[in-house]
Protein backbone atom coordinates (compact mmCIF):
# COMPACT_ATOMS: atom_id res chain seq x y z
CA UNK A 1 0.00 0.00 0.00
CA UNK A 2 1.22 3.87 -0.85
CA UNK A 3 2.60 5.87 1.69
CA UNK A 4 0.13 9.00 2.77
CA UNK A 5 0.56 12.66 1.24
CA UNK A 6 1.11 15.56 4.00
CA UNK A 7 -0.75 18.12 4.47
CA UNK A 8 -2.43 20.75 7.17
CA UNK A 9 -5.85 19.74 8.61
CA UNK A 10 -8.68 22.46 7.80
CA UNK A 11 -10.39 24.73 10.32
CA UNK A 12 -13.61 22.50 11.52
CA UNK A 13 -16.96 23.91 11.81
CA UNK A 14 -18.16 26.07 15.19
CA UNK A 15 -21.52 24.93 16.04
CA UNK A 16 -24.04 27.85 16.67
CA UNK A 17 -27.53 26.95 17.50
CA UNK A 18 -28.40 29.64 15.05
CA UNK A 19 -26.23 27.78 12.72
CA UNK A 20 -27.56 24.05 13.25
CA UNK A 21 -27.76 23.07 9.73
CA UNK A 22 -23.98 22.59 9.75
CA UNK A 23 -24.06 19.53 11.74
CA UNK A 24 -25.68 17.96 8.83
CA UNK A 25 -23.64 15.54 6.89
CA UNK A 26 -22.97 11.79 6.26
CA UNK A 27 -25.20 10.70 9.25
CA UNK A 28 -28.70 11.87 7.47
CA UNK A 29 -27.57 9.73 4.78
CA UNK A 30 -26.81 6.64 7.37
CA UNK A 31 -30.15 7.64 9.12
CA UNK A 32 -32.49 7.48 6.45
CA UNK A 33 -30.51 4.52 5.13
CA UNK A 34 -31.07 2.57 8.43
CA UNK A 35 -34.53 2.97 8.23
CA UNK A 36 -34.61 -0.07 6.55
CA UNK A 37 -35.09 -3.46 6.84
CA UNK A 38 -34.58 -4.16 10.17
CA UNK A 39 -37.28 -1.99 10.97
CA UNK A 40 -39.57 -2.19 8.31
CA UNK A 41 -39.66 -6.40 7.88
CA UNK A 42 -38.19 -8.03 11.46
CA UNK A 43 -38.65 -5.28 13.60
CA UNK A 44 -42.62 -5.17 13.59
CA UNK A 45 -42.16 -8.41 13.27
CA UNK A 46 -40.91 -9.39 16.05
CA UNK A 47 -43.21 -6.81 17.87
CA UNK A 48 -46.44 -8.16 16.59
CA UNK A 49 -45.50 -11.76 18.07
CA UNK A 50 -43.45 -10.94 21.31
CA UNK A 51 -44.63 -7.80 22.01
CA UNK A 52 -42.01 -4.73 22.13
CA UNK A 53 -39.72 -7.04 25.13
CA UNK A 54 -37.06 -7.96 23.07
CA UNK A 55 -36.32 -4.20 21.76
CA UNK A 56 -33.55 -4.07 24.05
CA UNK A 57 -31.46 -6.00 21.30
CA UNK A 58 -32.17 -3.41 18.56
CA UNK A 59 -31.09 -0.59 21.40
CA UNK A 60 -27.77 -2.85 22.00
CA UNK A 61 -26.67 -2.87 18.29
CA UNK A 62 -27.48 0.66 18.00
CA UNK A 63 -25.32 1.89 21.22
CA UNK A 64 -22.58 -0.46 19.73
CA UNK A 65 -22.68 1.02 16.16
CA UNK A 66 -23.06 4.67 17.30
CA UNK A 67 -19.06 3.74 18.79
CA UNK A 68 -18.50 1.84 15.68
CA UNK A 69 -19.16 5.20 13.04
CA UNK A 70 -17.56 7.59 14.98
CA UNK A 71 -14.32 5.36 15.16
CA UNK A 72 -14.42 4.69 11.65
CA UNK A 73 -14.13 8.31 11.27
CA UNK A 74 -11.80 8.86 13.09
CA UNK A 75 -9.49 7.54 10.56
CA UNK A 76 -11.32 8.84 7.68
CA UNK A 77 -10.56 12.56 8.93
CA UNK A 78 -7.17 11.80 9.88
CA UNK A 79 -6.14 10.47 6.69
CA UNK A 80 -8.86 11.36 4.16
CA UNK A 81 -9.68 7.41 3.33
CA UNK A 82 -12.16 5.67 4.33
CA UNK A 83 -12.06 3.15 6.89
CA UNK A 84 -11.54 0.14 4.67
CA UNK A 85 -8.69 1.28 3.31
CA UNK A 86 -6.93 1.69 6.56
CA UNK A 87 -7.86 -2.23 7.18
CA UNK A 88 -6.10 -3.41 3.81
CA UNK A 89 -2.86 -1.14 5.33
CA UNK A 90 -2.72 -3.23 8.34
CA UNK A 91 -0.86 -6.59 9.03
CA UNK A 92 -0.44 -9.75 7.08
CA UNK A 93 -1.50 -7.22 4.12
CA UNK A 94 -3.97 -6.27 1.32
CA UNK A 95 -4.53 -9.98 -0.21
CA UNK A 96 -5.19 -11.65 3.26
CA UNK A 97 -7.91 -9.07 3.73
CA UNK A 98 -9.31 -9.10 0.70
CA UNK A 99 -10.13 -12.80 0.92
CA UNK A 100 -11.65 -12.35 4.68
CA UNK A 101 -13.92 -9.06 3.59
CA UNK A 102 -14.80 -10.72 0.47
CA UNK A 103 -16.74 -13.69 2.77
CA UNK A 104 -17.39 -11.33 5.36
CA UNK A 105 -19.29 -8.54 2.62
CA UNK A 106 -21.44 -11.56 1.15
CA UNK A 107 -24.72 -10.48 2.82
CA UNK A 108 -24.38 -7.36 1.60
CA UNK A 109 -23.65 -8.65 -2.10
CA UNK A 110 -27.45 -10.49 -1.34
CA UNK A 111 -29.99 -7.91 -2.82
CA UNK A 112 -32.87 -8.74 -0.09
CA UNK A 113 -34.12 -5.52 -0.04
CA UNK A 114 -35.10 -5.14 -3.58
CA UNK A 115 -37.17 -8.80 -2.90
CA UNK A 116 -38.88 -7.13 0.00
CA UNK A 117 -39.20 -4.38 -1.71
CA UNK A 118 -41.57 -5.98 -4.21
CA UNK A 119 -44.25 -7.10 -1.71
CA UNK A 120 -45.81 -3.46 -0.98
CA UNK A 121 -45.48 -2.41 -5.13
CA UNK A 122 -46.67 -5.88 -5.70
CA UNK A 123 -50.14 -4.80 -3.35
CA UNK A 124 -50.20 -1.67 -4.72
CA UNK A 125 -50.74 -3.12 -7.79
CA UNK A 126 -53.31 -5.85 -6.82
CA UNK A 127 -54.87 -4.04 -4.52
CA UNK A 128 -54.78 -6.65 -1.79
CA UNK A 129 -51.53 -7.97 -0.24
CA UNK A 130 -50.19 -10.83 -2.14
CA UNK A 131 -49.96 -14.51 -1.98
CA UNK A 132 -47.11 -15.87 -2.13
CA UNK A 133 -47.89 -19.39 -0.85
CA UNK A 134 -47.98 -22.42 -3.34
CA UNK A 135 -51.68 -23.04 -3.30
CA UNK A 136 -52.43 -19.21 -4.13
CA UNK A 137 -55.78 -19.77 -6.20
CA UNK A 138 -55.04 -19.35 -10.27
CA UNK A 139 -58.25 -17.32 -10.63
CA UNK A 140 -56.87 -14.55 -8.31
CA UNK A 141 -53.63 -14.23 -10.50
CA UNK A 142 -52.79 -10.89 -12.51
CA UNK A 143 -53.54 -10.60 -16.36
CA UNK A 144 -50.63 -9.41 -18.45
CA UNK A 145 -50.49 -10.00 -22.10
CA UNK A 146 -53.82 -12.55 -21.59
CA UNK A 147 -51.10 -14.90 -19.51
CA UNK A 148 -51.71 -15.18 -16.13
CA UNK A 149 -49.12 -14.37 -13.12
CA UNK A 150 -49.03 -15.41 -9.70
CA UNK A 151 -48.02 -13.27 -7.39
CA UNK A 152 -44.91 -15.43 -6.22
CA UNK A 153 -43.87 -14.42 -9.90
CA UNK A 154 -44.98 -11.15 -9.94
CA UNK A 155 -42.81 -10.50 -6.88
CA UNK A 156 -39.79 -11.83 -8.47
CA UNK A 157 -40.26 -9.23 -11.82
CA UNK A 158 -41.14 -6.63 -9.67
CA UNK A 159 -38.08 -7.29 -7.18
CA UNK A 160 -35.36 -7.14 -10.76
CA UNK A 161 -37.33 -3.97 -11.36
CA UNK A 162 -36.80 -2.12 -8.44
CA UNK A 163 -33.22 -3.56 -8.13
CA UNK A 164 -32.56 -1.82 -11.38
CA UNK A 165 -34.24 1.25 -10.90
CA UNK A 166 -32.70 1.97 -7.96
CA UNK A 167 -29.10 2.11 -9.48
CA UNK A 168 -30.29 4.75 -11.31
CA UNK A 169 -29.49 7.51 -9.22
CA UNK A 170 -25.93 6.31 -8.31
CA UNK A 171 -25.34 7.26 -12.29
CA UNK A 172 -26.60 10.91 -11.81
CA UNK A 173 -25.90 13.79 -9.68
CA UNK A 174 -22.19 15.00 -9.75
CA UNK A 175 -21.17 13.25 -7.03
CA UNK A 176 -22.75 10.09 -6.14
CA UNK A 177 -22.94 11.37 -2.44
CA UNK A 178 -25.27 14.05 -3.42
CA UNK A 179 -27.46 12.25 -5.11
CA UNK A 180 -27.82 9.55 -1.88
CA UNK A 181 -28.36 12.80 0.11
CA UNK A 182 -31.58 13.77 -1.61
CA UNK A 183 -32.89 10.84 -2.19
CA UNK A 184 -32.55 9.75 1.72
CA UNK A 185 -33.61 13.14 2.47
CA UNK A 186 -36.84 12.86 1.03
CA UNK A 187 -37.64 9.37 2.09
CA UNK A 188 -37.16 10.61 6.20
CA UNK A 189 -39.47 13.24 5.52
CA UNK A 190 -42.00 11.34 3.99
CA UNK A 191 -41.92 8.16 6.35
CA UNK A 192 -41.12 9.62 9.22
CA UNK A 193 -44.09 12.30 8.70
CA UNK A 194 -46.54 9.80 7.55
CA UNK A 195 -46.04 7.69 11.00
CA UNK A 196 -46.03 10.28 13.16
CA UNK A 197 -49.07 11.44 11.76
CA UNK A 198 -50.49 8.01 12.85
CA UNK A 199 -48.94 7.55 16.08
CA UNK A 200 -50.21 10.86 17.36
CA UNK A 201 -53.97 10.53 16.06
CA UNK A 202 -54.17 6.76 15.74
CA UNK A 203 -51.85 4.86 18.96
CA UNK A 204 -52.78 4.75 22.11
CA UNK A 205 -50.47 6.62 24.59
CA UNK A 206 -49.98 2.81 26.44
CA UNK A 207 -48.87 1.53 23.16
CA UNK A 208 -45.75 4.03 23.27
CA UNK A 209 -45.32 3.35 27.07
CA UNK A 210 -44.47 0.18 25.82
CA UNK A 211 -42.56 0.34 23.30
CA UNK A 212 -40.37 3.07 24.88
CA UNK A 213 -40.08 0.38 28.15
CA UNK A 214 -39.14 -2.39 25.96
CA UNK A 215 -35.85 -0.52 24.97
CA UNK A 216 -35.14 -1.26 28.90
CA UNK A 217 -36.19 -4.54 29.32
CA UNK A 218 -32.76 -5.99 29.30
CA UNK A 219 -32.33 -9.66 29.54
CA UNK A 220 -35.66 -11.04 28.33
CA UNK A 221 -35.66 -13.68 26.15
CA UNK A 222 -38.19 -15.59 23.50
CA UNK A 223 -39.46 -18.99 25.48
CA UNK A 224 -41.19 -22.37 24.51
CA UNK A 225 -44.52 -21.35 25.71
CA UNK A 226 -46.26 -23.67 27.96
CA UNK A 227 -49.18 -25.98 26.30
CA UNK A 228 -47.40 -25.62 23.00
CA UNK A 229 -47.80 -29.10 21.82
CA UNK A 230 -46.23 -28.95 18.01
CA UNK A 231 -43.81 -25.89 19.25
CA UNK A 232 -44.99 -23.61 16.29
CA UNK A 233 -45.36 -20.40 18.63
CA UNK A 234 -49.42 -20.14 18.19
CA UNK A 235 -52.46 -21.96 19.54
CA UNK A 236 -53.88 -24.66 17.28
CA UNK A 237 -56.99 -26.51 17.39
CA UNK A 238 -56.98 -28.65 20.45
CA UNK A 239 -54.24 -27.09 22.82
CA UNK A 240 -55.33 -25.63 26.22
CA UNK A 241 -54.01 -21.17 26.60
CA UNK A 242 -50.88 -21.20 25.77
CA UNK A 243 -48.44 -19.48 28.57
CA UNK A 244 -46.24 -16.17 27.52
CA UNK A 245 -43.87 -16.58 24.86
CA UNK A 246 -40.88 -14.56 26.61
CA UNK A 247 -39.44 -14.33 30.28
CA UNK A 248 -36.33 -12.20 31.94
CA UNK A 249 -33.24 -14.22 32.90
CA UNK A 250 -32.46 -12.30 35.56
CA UNK A 251 -36.02 -12.39 37.00
CA UNK A 252 -36.32 -16.11 36.44
CA UNK A 253 -32.74 -16.52 38.02
CA UNK A 254 -33.70 -14.22 41.20
CA UNK A 255 -37.37 -16.15 41.56
CA UNK A 256 -36.01 -19.48 41.52
CA UNK A 257 -37.28 -20.42 38.98
CA UNK A 258 -33.97 -21.19 37.08
CA UNK A 259 -32.71 -20.92 33.68
CA UNK A 260 -35.46 -20.05 31.11
CA UNK A 261 -35.97 -22.92 27.95
CA UNK A 262 -35.35 -20.19 25.24
CA UNK A 263 -37.14 -21.14 21.93
CA UNK A 264 -34.30 -21.70 19.31
CA UNK A 265 -36.79 -21.52 16.51
CA UNK A 266 -36.99 -17.62 16.64
CA UNK A 267 -33.55 -16.92 17.02
CA UNK A 268 -33.08 -16.26 13.12
CA UNK A 269 -35.87 -13.82 13.36
CA UNK A 270 -34.48 -11.86 16.33
CA UNK A 271 -30.86 -12.18 14.88
CA UNK A 272 -31.92 -10.57 11.78
CA UNK A 273 -33.36 -7.91 13.67
CA UNK A 274 -30.04 -6.99 15.69
CA UNK A 275 -28.47 -6.89 12.50
CA UNK A 276 -30.33 -4.94 10.19
CA UNK A 277 -31.17 -2.37 13.17
CA UNK A 278 -29.63 0.90 12.55
CA UNK A 279 -27.31 0.44 9.38
CA UNK A 280 -25.97 -3.10 10.16
CA UNK A 281 -22.88 -5.68 8.95
CA UNK A 282 -20.39 -3.53 7.24
CA UNK A 283 -22.74 -1.14 5.52
CA UNK A 284 -22.29 1.42 7.97
CA UNK A 285 -18.56 1.53 6.83
CA UNK A 286 -19.73 4.08 4.13
CA UNK A 287 -19.95 6.86 6.58
CA UNK A 288 -16.27 7.16 6.52
CA UNK A 289 -16.18 7.28 2.95
CA UNK A 290 -19.03 9.80 3.07
CA UNK A 291 -16.79 11.94 5.55
CA UNK A 292 -14.19 12.41 3.14
CA UNK A 293 -16.68 13.06 0.77
CA UNK A 294 -18.24 16.08 2.35
CA UNK A 295 -15.15 17.57 2.66
CA UNK A 296 -14.43 16.57 6.63
CA UNK A 297 -11.13 16.80 8.28
CA UNK A 298 -8.68 16.26 5.69
CA UNK A 299 -11.08 14.38 3.41
CA UNK A 300 -11.12 17.79 1.87
CA UNK A 301 -7.69 17.27 0.01
CA UNK A 302 -8.57 14.10 -1.42
CA UNK A 303 -11.62 14.51 -3.46
CA UNK A 304 -15.00 11.89 -3.94
CA UNK A 305 -16.41 9.34 -6.35
CA UNK A 306 -17.92 10.92 -9.29
CA UNK A 307 -20.93 9.65 -11.15
CA UNK A 308 -20.97 9.31 -14.40
CA UNK A 309 -23.01 11.55 -15.98
CA UNK A 310 -22.47 15.29 -14.85
CA UNK A 311 -19.31 14.28 -12.83
CA UNK A 312 -16.72 14.50 -15.13
CA UNK A 313 -14.62 17.34 -13.64
CA UNK A 314 -14.53 15.20 -9.99
CA UNK A 315 -11.18 13.46 -9.37
CA UNK A 316 -10.29 11.39 -6.46
CA UNK A 317 -6.75 10.59 -5.48
CA UNK A 318 -5.35 7.02 -5.27
CA UNK A 319 -3.93 7.83 -1.68
CA UNK A 320 -5.20 9.45 1.59
CA UNK A 321 -3.69 12.75 3.19
CA UNK A 322 -2.83 12.91 6.78
CA UNK A 323 -1.27 16.31 9.22
CA UNK A 324 1.65 17.12 11.11
CA UNK A 325 0.57 16.67 14.90
CA UNK A 326 0.97 19.72 17.03
CA UNK A 327 -0.72 21.75 19.42
CA UNK A 328 -2.29 23.83 16.74
CA UNK A 329 -3.54 21.13 14.67
CA UNK A 330 -4.62 18.98 17.70
CA UNK A 331 -7.21 22.05 18.83
CA UNK A 332 -8.49 21.13 15.18
CA UNK A 333 -8.83 18.08 15.67
CA UNK A 334 -10.86 17.88 18.32
CA UNK A 335 -13.11 20.35 16.60
CA UNK A 336 -13.31 18.16 14.00
CA UNK A 337 -13.83 14.83 16.10
CA UNK A 338 -16.29 16.49 18.48
CA UNK A 339 -18.43 17.36 14.74
CA UNK A 340 -18.43 13.81 14.13
CA UNK A 341 -19.46 13.17 17.41
CA UNK A 342 -22.18 15.67 17.57
CA UNK A 343 -23.79 14.19 14.45
CA UNK A 344 -23.80 11.04 15.92
CA UNK A 345 -25.29 11.44 19.11
CA UNK A 346 -27.91 13.76 17.60
CA UNK A 347 -29.03 12.83 14.16
CA UNK A 348 -28.07 9.39 13.43
CA UNK A 349 -28.94 7.52 17.04
CA UNK A 350 -32.08 9.35 17.31
CA UNK A 351 -33.58 8.48 13.93
CA UNK A 352 -32.21 5.28 14.44
CA UNK A 353 -34.61 4.92 17.64
CA UNK A 354 -36.97 6.68 16.03
CA UNK A 355 -36.90 4.74 12.98
CA UNK A 356 -37.59 0.83 14.55
CA UNK A 357 -39.98 2.49 17.16
CA UNK A 358 -42.54 4.03 14.70
CA UNK A 359 -43.19 0.87 12.32
CA UNK A 360 -43.02 -1.34 15.77
CA UNK A 361 -45.75 1.04 16.97
CA UNK A 362 -47.86 0.05 13.56
CA UNK A 363 -47.67 -3.56 14.26
CA UNK A 364 -48.18 -3.69 18.62
CA UNK A 365 -51.16 -1.40 17.73
CA UNK A 366 -52.66 -2.56 14.79
CA UNK A 367 -51.99 -6.50 14.71
CA UNK A 368 -52.98 -9.00 17.14
CA UNK A 369 -50.74 -9.90 19.61
CA UNK A 370 -48.89 -13.17 18.76
CA UNK A 371 -49.34 -13.10 15.51
CA UNK A 372 -46.98 -14.83 13.46
CA UNK A 373 -45.64 -14.61 10.12
CA UNK A 374 -45.24 -17.69 7.46
CA UNK A 375 -43.05 -15.08 5.37
CA UNK A 376 -41.10 -12.50 6.78
CA UNK A 377 -41.25 -9.94 3.84
CA UNK A 378 -45.27 -9.93 4.42
CA UNK A 379 -44.86 -7.97 8.06
CA UNK A 380 -45.49 -4.68 5.86
CA UNK A 381 -48.55 -5.62 4.18
CA UNK A 382 -49.57 -7.43 7.24
CA UNK A 383 -49.29 -3.85 9.00
CA UNK A 384 -51.12 -1.53 6.39
CA UNK A 385 -54.35 -4.12 6.57
CA UNK A 386 -54.39 -3.15 10.43
CA UNK A 387 -54.05 0.30 9.62
CA UNK A 388 -56.88 0.58 6.99
CA UNK A 389 -59.04 -1.30 9.11
CA UNK A 390 -58.37 1.28 12.42
CA UNK A 391 -58.74 4.16 10.23
CA UNK A 392 -62.39 3.60 8.84
CA UNK A 393 -63.61 3.53 5.67
CA UNK A 394 -63.11 6.43 3.86
CA UNK A 395 -59.30 7.37 5.42
CA UNK A 396 -58.50 3.55 5.86
CA UNK A 397 -58.03 2.98 1.86
CA UNK A 398 -55.48 5.65 2.08
CA UNK A 399 -53.84 5.16 4.82
CA UNK A 400 -53.53 1.42 3.30
CA UNK A 401 -51.72 2.73 0.16
CA UNK A 402 -49.39 5.24 2.11
CA UNK A 403 -48.36 2.58 4.64
CA UNK A 404 -47.79 0.19 1.29
CA UNK A 405 -45.70 3.58 -0.44
CA UNK A 406 -43.73 3.61 2.34
CA UNK A 407 -43.08 0.11 3.12
CA UNK A 408 -41.70 0.28 -0.39
CA UNK A 409 -39.82 3.98 -0.47
CA UNK A 410 -38.09 2.53 2.85
CA UNK A 411 -36.91 -1.20 1.08
CA UNK A 412 -36.11 0.22 -2.24
CA UNK A 413 -33.72 3.28 -1.05
CA UNK A 414 -32.39 1.26 1.52
CA UNK A 415 -31.46 -1.28 -1.45
CA UNK A 416 -29.53 1.46 -3.29
CA UNK A 417 -27.56 2.63 -0.27
CA UNK A 418 -26.82 -0.96 0.63
CA UNK A 419 -25.87 -1.01 -3.22
CA UNK A 420 -23.31 2.55 -3.09
CA UNK A 421 -21.86 0.87 0.40
CA UNK A 422 -20.59 -2.25 -1.46
CA UNK A 423 -19.51 -0.64 -4.86
CA UNK A 424 -17.55 2.34 -2.68
CA UNK A 425 -15.81 -0.14 -0.42
CA UNK A 426 -14.77 -2.37 -2.91
CA UNK A 427 -13.61 0.42 -5.30
CA UNK A 428 -12.15 2.65 -2.64
CA UNK A 429 -10.03 -0.41 -1.39
CA UNK A 430 -8.52 -1.69 -5.10
CA UNK A 431 -7.99 2.47 -5.91
CA UNK A 432 -5.24 2.06 -3.66
CA UNK A 433 -4.38 -0.79 -3.23
CA UNK A 434 -3.83 -2.33 -6.54
CA UNK A 435 -0.98 -1.00 -8.62
CA UNK A 436 -2.62 -1.46 -12.34
CA UNK A 437 -5.29 0.81 -11.02
CA UNK A 438 -3.21 3.43 -8.66
CA UNK A 439 -1.58 3.85 -13.27
CA UNK A 440 -4.92 5.49 -13.86
CA UNK A 441 -5.46 9.46 -14.13
CA UNK A 442 -7.59 10.06 -10.89
CA UNK A 443 -10.56 11.77 -12.82
CA UNK A 444 -11.26 8.16 -14.25
CA UNK A 445 -12.30 6.83 -10.88
CA UNK A 446 -16.10 6.94 -12.16
CA UNK A 447 -15.46 4.28 -14.69
CA UNK A 448 -14.24 2.01 -12.20
CA UNK A 449 -17.40 2.69 -10.42
CA UNK A 450 -19.66 2.14 -13.18
CA UNK A 451 -17.72 -1.16 -14.10
CA UNK A 452 -18.19 -2.78 -10.79
CA UNK A 453 -21.99 -1.57 -10.67
CA UNK A 454 -22.65 -3.58 -14.09
CA UNK A 455 -21.08 -6.52 -12.54
CA UNK A 456 -23.28 -6.25 -9.17
CA UNK A 457 -26.37 -5.93 -10.85
CA UNK A 458 -25.70 -9.19 -13.01
CA UNK A 459 -25.35 -11.31 -9.79
CA UNK A 460 -28.12 -9.45 -8.20
CA UNK A 461 -30.47 -10.23 -10.87
CA UNK A 462 -29.47 -14.00 -10.91
CA UNK A 463 -29.84 -14.48 -7.20
CA UNK A 464 -33.58 -12.17 -7.06
CA UNK A 465 -34.83 -15.10 -9.68
CA UNK A 466 -33.07 -17.94 -8.01
CA UNK A 467 -32.92 -17.99 -4.15
CA UNK A 468 -36.21 -17.37 -2.49
CA UNK A 469 -36.57 -14.01 -0.70
CA UNK A 470 -37.04 -15.45 2.74
CA UNK A 471 -33.99 -17.34 2.72
CA UNK A 472 -32.28 -13.89 1.21
CA UNK A 473 -33.22 -12.26 4.49
CA UNK A 474 -32.14 -14.35 7.21
CA UNK A 475 -28.70 -15.30 5.52
CA UNK A 476 -27.95 -11.78 5.03
CA UNK A 477 -28.88 -10.86 8.76
CA UNK A 478 -26.23 -13.60 10.10
CA UNK A 479 -23.66 -12.23 7.72
CA UNK A 480 -24.03 -9.18 8.58
CA UNK A 481 -23.52 -9.92 12.73
CA UNK A 482 -20.43 -11.69 11.75
CA UNK A 483 -19.33 -8.78 9.48
CA UNK A 484 -19.94 -6.12 11.97
CA UNK A 485 -18.29 -8.33 14.89
CA UNK A 486 -15.38 -8.88 13.56
CA UNK A 487 -15.02 -5.11 11.61
CA UNK A 488 -15.38 -3.96 15.17
CA UNK A 489 -12.04 -5.84 16.59
CA UNK A 490 -10.40 -4.79 13.39
CA UNK A 491 -11.27 -1.19 14.00
CA UNK A 492 -9.42 -1.08 17.26
CA UNK A 493 -6.25 -2.63 15.73
CA UNK A 494 -6.72 -0.01 12.77
CA UNK A 495 -6.94 3.16 14.86
CA UNK A 496 -4.36 1.83 18.14
CA UNK A 497 -1.50 0.71 15.32
CA UNK A 498 -2.07 3.73 12.34
CA UNK A 499 -2.84 6.63 14.03
CA UNK A 500 -0.45 9.12 15.63
CA UNK A 501 -0.30 8.41 19.37
CA UNK A 502 -2.00 12.16 20.51
CA UNK A 503 -5.10 11.15 18.29
CA UNK A 504 -5.63 7.35 19.02
CA UNK A 505 -8.64 6.49 20.50
CA UNK A 506 -8.83 5.98 24.57
CA UNK A 507 -9.01 2.98 26.33
CA UNK A 508 -12.40 3.38 27.27
CA UNK A 509 -13.78 3.45 23.74
CA UNK A 510 -11.08 0.45 22.34
CA UNK A 511 -12.96 -1.62 25.75
CA UNK A 512 -16.94 -0.32 24.46
CA UNK A 513 -15.91 -1.03 20.49
CA UNK A 514 -14.82 -4.62 21.52
CA UNK A 515 -17.61 -5.20 23.87
CA UNK A 516 -19.98 -4.28 20.68
CA UNK A 517 -17.54 -6.53 18.73
CA UNK A 518 -18.65 -9.39 21.26
CA UNK A 519 -22.66 -8.85 21.33
CA UNK A 520 -22.60 -8.87 17.16
CA UNK A 521 -20.29 -12.26 17.48
CA UNK A 522 -22.58 -13.57 20.12
CA UNK A 523 -25.51 -13.14 18.02
CA UNK A 524 -24.18 -14.13 14.63
CA UNK A 525 -23.21 -17.28 16.46
CA UNK A 526 -26.65 -18.51 17.70
CA UNK A 527 -28.27 -17.60 14.29
CA UNK A 528 -25.94 -19.95 12.08
CA UNK A 529 -27.00 -22.57 15.36
CA UNK A 530 -30.62 -22.11 14.86
CA UNK A 531 -30.68 -21.47 11.06
CA UNK A 532 -28.38 -22.75 8.89
CA UNK A 533 -30.28 -26.48 9.26
CA UNK A 534 -33.24 -24.46 8.21
CA UNK A 535 -31.14 -22.47 5.64
CA UNK A 536 -29.71 -25.91 3.48
CA UNK A 537 -33.20 -27.47 3.54
CA UNK A 538 -34.60 -24.31 2.07
CA UNK A 539 -32.05 -24.33 -0.50
CA UNK A 540 -32.13 -27.54 -1.30
CA UNK A 541 -28.82 -28.84 0.19
CA UNK A 542 -30.04 -31.29 2.41
CA UNK A 543 -28.68 -34.46 2.44
CA UNK A 544 -31.11 -37.09 1.57
CA UNK A 545 -32.53 -39.49 4.53
CA UNK A 546 -30.45 -42.91 4.47
CA UNK A 547 -32.05 -45.92 2.84
CA UNK A 548 -32.33 -48.77 4.73
CA UNK A 549 -31.68 -52.03 3.28
CA UNK A 550 -33.00 -54.73 5.17
CA UNK A 551 -30.15 -57.42 5.96
CA UNK A 552 -31.00 -60.69 4.06
CA UNK A 553 -30.93 -63.96 6.52
CA UNK A 554 -28.48 -66.40 5.53
CA UNK A 555 -28.90 -70.24 5.90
Amino acid sequence: MPRWDGGELPESPVFRWRNWTAIIGPSVVMAAAAIGGGEWLTGPQVTARFGPALLWLSAFSIFGQVIYNIEISRYALYTGEPIFTGKFRTLPGPMFWLCIYLVLDCGSFLPYLASSAAIPLAGMILQRMPDLSATAPPESFLKIAGTSVSDATLQTILGCFIFLAVLLPLLVGGKVYNSLKAIMTFKLVVVLGFLMMLAVFYSKPATWTEIGGGFFQVGTVPIQREGDANKNGIRDAGEPELGPNTDNIFLSLFSGRGWPIIDMTVIGLIGSMVAISGNGGLTNTPISNFTREQGWGMGKHVGAIPSVVGGHAIELSHVGMVFKVTQESLVRWKGWLGHVQREQLWIWMPACFIGIALPSMLSVQFLERGTVLADKNLAAAMTAGGVQEAAGPFFGPIFWFMTMFCGLLVLATSMASTADGVLRRWVDVCWTALPSLRKWDTKHIGKLYFGVLCVYAACGLVMLNFVKADALLTFSGMLYNFALGFSCWHVVAVNRTLLPREIQPSLLRCFGLSLAGLFFSVAAIATAIAEVPKLKKQLGLSSPPAVVVPAVQSR
